[in-house]
């Protein structure tokens, strides 16, 4: 049996890494009750493996190009619509187009105006979060990985090796999974192996180099290992795919500021402050 993580084991910036969410849409759905983070003994944020569950769907759903806010309204408008001891994770939530599908059981609605969709493509969900993409062409079963990164993330606290090795051998199978690079490089930053790290986000983005996420994990690695010029050219890059990454112009603006070039340090910060409007 795999062993499930500890309660509220994640912490705030282990949880940004592992998703690429930014602080503002973070901030969002703790407000709108989509997640309720516990409080650690400096009051900082520690979330659950089921926290992450979740936060994962809007991961999924902001990965569809739906904007963040359509995101957290639909979201905490769902949250508000079901009776408190409905799980949230006994749910399949999906992007249709530009709308935010849910399915419970035999019915499914669109989640903001409560409108029964019909013809909608899905499985069974066992009682798991699911993402459905029906414009995704379809994948030949030897393509996908049989390993469950769920899985592999449960076991990040218990037996660090094992997930370890989990996400290496989901990346042989699957060298293209944006998911087991994210995690894989999450697990070693935390560990600080930092030159680790910097390797998988460095093989990763040599097949994936227009995921803006890598970018920008691979520049906390830099910073960290304080080559501040590779930093910065790192959240350079990440925000030339994303312009609407808040917390790589929070940080580039940081980066710049300490290394005396205030003008591109208020650009910078200045964009930040835009987006979180």
């Amino acid at each position: 049996m795999i062993a499930s993580a500890a309660p509220h084991s994640y912490s705030l910036k282990t949880v940004r890494e592992m998703l690429g969410l930014s602080a503002g849409t973070l901030g969002r759905l703790i407000d709108a009750g989509f997640v309720t983070p516990a409080r650690g003994a400096r009051n900082e944020y520690r979330f659950s493996f089921q926290d992450v569950v979740l936060l994962r769907t809007a991961d999924q759903l902001l990965a569809q190009k739906i904007p963040p806010r359509k995101v957290v309204r639909a979201l905490a408008q769902l949250r508000r619509q079901l009776p408190a001891e409905v799980p949230l994770t006994g749910l399949r939530i999906s992007a249709v187009g530009p709308d935010i599908a849910v399915r419970q059981g035999d019915l499914q609605w669109e989640a903001e105006s409560q409108q029964l969709l019909m013809d909608f493509e899905v499985a069974p969900a066992g009682g798991e979060v699911a993402f459905i993409n029906r414009n995704a062409k379809a994948v030949p079963p030897a393509a996908v990985a049989p390993i469950d990164l769920s899985q592999a993330q449960a076991l990040e606290r218990s037996d660090p090796a094992s997930a370890e090795a989990a996400y290496r051998e989901a990346l042989r199978q699957a060298p293209d999974s944006v998911d087991a690079v994210l995690c894989l490089g999450a697990l070693l930053y935390d560990a600080g192996r930092l030159a680790d790290a910097l390797a998988v986000y460095d093989a990763g983005l040599a097949r994936l180099p227009r995921e803006p996420r890598l970018h920008y994990n691979r520049a906390l690695a830099l910073e960290d290992l304080q080559r501040d010029d590779d930093a910065l050219a790192a959240y350079e890059a990440c925000i030339a795919l994303a312009a609407d990454f808040a917390d790589a112009h929070f940080n580039a603006g940081r980066l710049y500021e300490r290394l005396g070039r205030q003008q591109l340090a208020l650009r910078h910060f200045s964009a930040y402050r835009r987006l979180q409007r």
